[in-house]
């Protein structure tokens, strides 16, 4: 049952269609796999039903980006219930937040000499809720930079000029919503944060494991995380961060491979958790 449990579609930042994904991942040789797009679950039915259809599980999740201790810090949720009326009112909020930030950046990109229509960006996003990966689409297309790699290091990237901070979500709020929508909650690619010393506070929110196992982390990092987890005693997760063919990274979706054992203890910890 090898599993990729960080996986992006159009709805967020990601370039396919979540039929597409699915199709992608069983190509892949995946079983299952967990939809986690940022701040927003409204792929998650459409990539369930090509997944019933393909035969390969389809696990509700989502993305929260939060900022804390001057750090960008990321949220993953598993098996949430996407109906959950206090999760989609802060979804809702969340993402008429990214709709203003966008304004934002390009009102800074234009001020650094890079100017970007916004609705150039909403039109490449396809949707209102864009994110800093559509406006380095923009940038690339206008012809400021020659790549994405570039367009984050020289203007969008957590502390870059053109950088401008999400709808003020907390770590530990994040933990305690998805706990709420009935999930677990799993701190996402922490080396990207380089925030270990909030792990207990997270725990003691409800955070239920670290995503150890991601295509951003080397050896090195890898083992740190699992000893990390391990002294807070914490599930292990994994995942690719794919954002599709188009998405501005060098990722291939199942990259990661999350082994059986792993996948059914998070499992198990969701049956505990929510028994009646």
């Amino acid at each position: 049952m090898p599993a990729d449990l960080h996986i992006h579609t159009y709805f967020s930042d990601g370039s396919e269609s979540p039929e597409a994904v699915v199709e992608l991942a069983k190509k892949a040789g995946l079983t299952a796999i967990a939809i986690t797009d940022h701040d927003v679950v409204s792929g998650i039915e459409r990539a369930a039903a090509r997944g019933r259809e393909l035969g390969l599980e389809v696990i509700p999740g989502i993305e929260f980006t939060t900022e804390a201790y001057d750090s960008e810090i990321h949220i993953l949720g598993y098996f949430i219930d996407i109906k959950e009326p206090r999760l989609l009112e802060k979804i809702s909020r969340m993402q008429k937040g990214r709709e203003e930030r966008v304004f934002k950046i390009c009102e800074k990109l234009k001020e650094l000499g890079a100017p970007v229509d916004p609705e150039k960006v909403f039109t490449l996003a396809g949707h209102r809720a864009a994110g800093r990966p559509h406006v380095a689409r923009a940038l690339i297309e206008a012809g400021h930079v020659r790549n994405f790699r570039e367009a984050f290091n020289k203007y969008l990237a957590f502390h870059s000029p053109a950088y401008v901070s999400h709808y003020k979500l907390m770590p530990t709020e994040a933990v305690e919503l998805i706990g709420q929508a009935k999930g677990l909650a799993v701190y996402g690619h922490p080396a990207v944060s380089a925030c270990d010393g909030i792990v207990p506070e997270l725990a003691s929110a409800g955070l239920a494991g670290i995503e150890v196992y991601y295509s951003g982390h080397d050896e090195s990092q890898t083992k740190h995380y699992e000893e990390l987890a391990r002294k807070h005693g914490l599930l292990m997760t994994g995942g690719s961060d794919f954002h599709g063919s188009n998405g501005g990274r060098e990722i291939n979706l199942g990259d990661i491979m999350l082994p059986d054992d792993l996948l059914a203890r998070l499992k198990d910890e969701h049956l505990r958790r929510n028994r009646s």
